[in-house]
């Protein structure tokens, strides 16, 4: 063992963690704690449909014949995904609040059951009202029952993930600051509803020694990691340094002292995008590295993961048969938006703007025009501001449901865009943001989308500074797009639509 089991500082402060009660499956995962929402709605959501079978009908056969009925089961799964996925009912964070999460599921579950009654062959048939209302009725009751109990329970000490980050320099503090920003409050908290406690900070530098960082104390020096691991009952060793040069020899032996005894280590961008859905720019060690680390993605044509050109040819096949819906409900919004147009702010139907697409190449983006003709003739390219003067009435209407995006299925037509990938910015911001910002250009790697990971995740952008989360937001998909990444964007972008949170 290293000196790393050095006694305690004197001067080591104590810390109001609250005693952890001692239970099989203590500091649950993100991974654990989804799969236990999941497990546990499915398994209620089916029993209400068993239990109103049984109390209102005929149909539930023995136990022995149950199988053959597995298809009202699946089929009620199926559906609950769809709508779970529509109110983000897994966000770890929200699932923390009971106010949410039990608006949230309540939403999800009554539109779930409603819709499964419509659903003919796949579904029991209707013997009765009564059993109707009573499957709607349990299944409300049962899910809503069980998230406020887990929003009560487990926020609790014995389920926490108590954690010791090394390194209170630049990334653990931006780590710290990027937990606690106004957006993370907002959506998503990983103090609480991740579960995730940053007990403390371990750095070698004496100038840093009983430093306060976003609330979380410096608590001492490479000596001492095993030892406070040992005392706060740490569950997890994040490492915040991000240059190999830069851990000396006792660090790294106490941090290996730490993966010995069985404590798991991990880096921070690692936990950066557990937590946030983001990519980690500013903890890269360089920005080679961070290129390279995106190169290896489903949606990248250079990666080598298995399925990689399969997930393309896939990803085109879908991208056209949403254009092809997209198309007809283009074909009857028209008249409409026409008409509006000619009523309140008389000009072009269409708006054509320079984007960049692709390998950098630029294409012309199409939408309902959605302002007064020539808004941009006296001051330029100008970003989108929030109560934007210019917006035309109809196009305040647009803007708030999205419609306005909709004409883009001609540019997925043409093979421009796709259905889902980061948004396609203008020549002049790309320029700006890209000298600003060095990994800009790495969104160009796929082709840019009518909707994306950023977009549900985060407002309209009118600065460098929300530009640059947008990015992490963005290289987050390029790093990590799979179908079932893209199915998920697709879905919470109808809850964001039917929401009218657009601008």
């Amino acid at each position: 063992m290293s000196e790393s089991s050095s006694e305690l500082p004197v001067e080591f402060p104590s810390l109001p963690l609250p005693a952890r009660m001692r239970i099989p499956l203590p500091g649950l995962r993100l991974s654990e704690r989804k799969l236990l929402l999941v497990v546990g709605d499915v398994l209620l959501l089916n029993a209400a449909l068993i239990l109103s079978l049984l109390l209102r009908t005929d149909l539930l056969p023995h136990l022995a014949a149950l199988f053959p009925a597995y298809k009202w089961f699946l089929t009620l799964t199926a559906v609950w995904g769809v709508m779970a996925a529509i109110f983000d009912v897994y966000n770890l964070a929200r699932a923390a609040s009971t106010t949410y999460s039990v608006r949230a599921v309540l939403g999800a579950s009554a539109f779930a059951g409603i819709l499964y009654l419509f659903i003919p062959w796949l579904t029991p048939p209707l013997q009765n009202r009564s059993q109707a209302f009573l499957f709607v009725s349990l299944a409300i009751l049962f899910v809503v029952a069980w998230r406020a109990c887990y929003a009560l329970v487990f926020v609790q000490p014995a389920f926490q993930r108590r954690t010791l980050v090394v390194g209170a320099g630049g990334n653990g503090r931006a780590l710290v600051q990027a937990l606690q920003s106004d957006f993370a409050r907002r959506d998503a908290n990983p103090f609480r509803g991740t579960g995730y406690v940053l007990v403390g900070f371990i750095d070698d530098d004496p100038a840093l020694r009983a430093e306060t960082i976003g609330g979380v104390s410096v608590l001492g020096d490479s000596r001492h990691l095993v030892r406070l691991a040992r005392t706060l009952d740490i569950d997890e060793v994040v490492v915040a340094i991000s240059r190999a040069e830069q851990i000396r020899a006792e660090l790294f032996e106490a941090v290996l002292d730490c993966r010995e005894l069985g404590i798991p280590v991990v880096n921070m961008s690692t936990v950066y995008e557990r937590l946030t859905g983001r990519v980690a720019v500013a903890f890269a060690s360089s920005a080679l590295e961070m290129v390279s680390q995106l190169g290896d993605s489903l949606g990248d044509k250079a990666g080598d993961r298995p399925f990689a050109r399969f997930y393309g040819m896939t990803k085109r096949l879908i991208d056209l048969g949403g254009a092809l819906l997209g198309s007809v409900a283009l074909l009857l919004l028209m008249p409409l938006a026409a008409l509006g147009n000619a009523i309140y702010s008389p000009g072009p139907l269409f708006f054509y703007q320079q984007r960049v697409g692709r390998g950098g190449r630029p294409f012309t983006l199409i939408k309902f025009r959605s302002m007064v003709p020539e808004a941009e003739k006296g001051s330029g390219a100008v970003w989108a501001q929030r109560h934007d003067g210019r917006v035309t009435p109809v196009g305040r209407w647009l803007r708030r449901t999205h419609l306005d995006e909709l004409p883009q299925v001609l540019n997925v037509w043409r093979g421009e865009m796709s259905l889902v990938g980061p948004r396609p910015e203008r020549p002049e911001f790309v320029g700006q943001l890209s000298r600003q910002l060095p990994l800009y250009r790495a969104r160009h790697s796929l082709r840019p989308g009518i909707t994306g990971w950023a977009q549900i995740h985060y407002d309209y952008g009118d600065s460098v500074d929300s530009a640059r989360e947008k990015l992490e937001f963005d290289l987050y998909y390029v790093k990590h797009a799979t179908p079932l990444l893209d199915i998920l964007i697709i879905l919470r972008t109808f809850s964001r639509v039917l929401g009218l949170r657009g601008r």
